[in-house]
């Protein structure tokens, strides 16, 4: 008798296990801390053939330094800077390497900044941080293949009050001469814009004494913003999903285009996770954010 051939059937078996075995992660990622998800994205994510400058300064602090992720002999791309979470308390540039290598691979020129960390730094200090980091990355554009005036902003959880809010409040943009016609988007990804910091932990990380109405992007929303993407996580239990609909409701108050989307199945750091590129089954974000940036780029 001859010995049956299994050949045929041992590269179906191996993607069996392999799509069993990341499906593990996906659902592990769910449960697992913020460091852990962070450490293990990073670990599996390569920059090979991609241009990577590290520990770029844009200020006197040690935390303002920031990582640029480029395509290789990238011409007039979109230039992207990404604000990391951690309830403005924790939280780095490093943690959030699989970011900047997804944005790269999709042909945008990324920054992915740290900044100054609450208690010792408070409102507004990490929203100016986010404003010089957009400054010199807009500044140093050119030297990676990018178009400094095709940028646009995105941050996760606190990062995405840091960008909302750096772009929406005059104030901000005004201290470092960027343009707003420069910046041709905002994605906010599970951002708390509007809520009562006063009853939160993370009430450290704001002035003692002052008020919601004084700080929430929602409350002084600039006319000539820019337009903005809004992705809320289904199944988020850090941050209600009030702050998008509520950040909606004020954008298209004063007359800016915005996108509200509720992605299905995620949570509050799996959102975040989704845009690496091996973990898209676990959600929309990556693609809502590259359909955003080809929508609205310049061409």
């Amino acid at each position: 008798m001859s010995t049956p051939d299994h050949s045929s059937r041992r590269p179906a078996a191996r993607r069996l296990l392999l799509g069993a075995g990341v499906l593990a992660l996906g659902l592990s990622l769910a449960a697992c801390s913020r460091d852990g998800a962070q450490g293990f994205l990073n670990n599996v994510t390569s920059t090979g053939g991609l241009t990577v400058k590290r520990d770029v300064s844009y200020g006197p602090d040690a935390r303002n330094v920031m990582d640029i992720y480029a395509p290789q002999n990238a011409q007039g791309a979109p230039v992207v800077l990404f604000v990391h979470g951690g309830s403005w308390q924790n939280g780095d540039k490093d943690g959030h390497k699989f970011v900047g290598e997804s944005l790269a691979r999709a042909g945008y020129v990324a920054g992915v900044m740290s900044y100054r960390l609450a208690p010792q730094n408070v409102y507004p200090s990490y929203v100016q941080d986010a404003a010089q980091a957009l400054k010199v990355l807009r500044a140093d554009a050119k030297t990676f293949g990018g178009n400094p005036d095709n940028l646009f902003v995105m941050g996760h959880s606190a990062g995405g009050f840091n960008a909302v809010e750096m772009v929406d409040n005059a104030r901000w943009l005004a201290e470092v001469n960027v343009p707003v016609s420069s910046i041709r988007g905002v994605i906010g990804v599970a951002g708390p814009y509007s809520f009562d910091f006063r009853t939160f932990q993370s009430a450290v990380a704001f002035p003692t004494g002052a008020t919601p109405d004084e700080i929430m992007p929602d409350r002084h929303v600039r006319a000539d913003a820019p337009p903005h993407l809004l992705l809320v996580a289904q199944n988020d239990d850090t941050v209600e999903a009030y702050n998008g609909v509520n950040m909606e409701r004020a954008l298209r108050a004063a007359g800016v285009p915005v996108e509200l989307k509720v992605l299905p199945r995620v949570g509050h750091i799996t959102i975040i996770a989704a845009m690496s590129r091996p973990l898209t089954f676990l959600g929309d974000t990556r693609a809502q954010v590259i359909r955003f940036i080809e929508e609205r780029r310049l061409k």
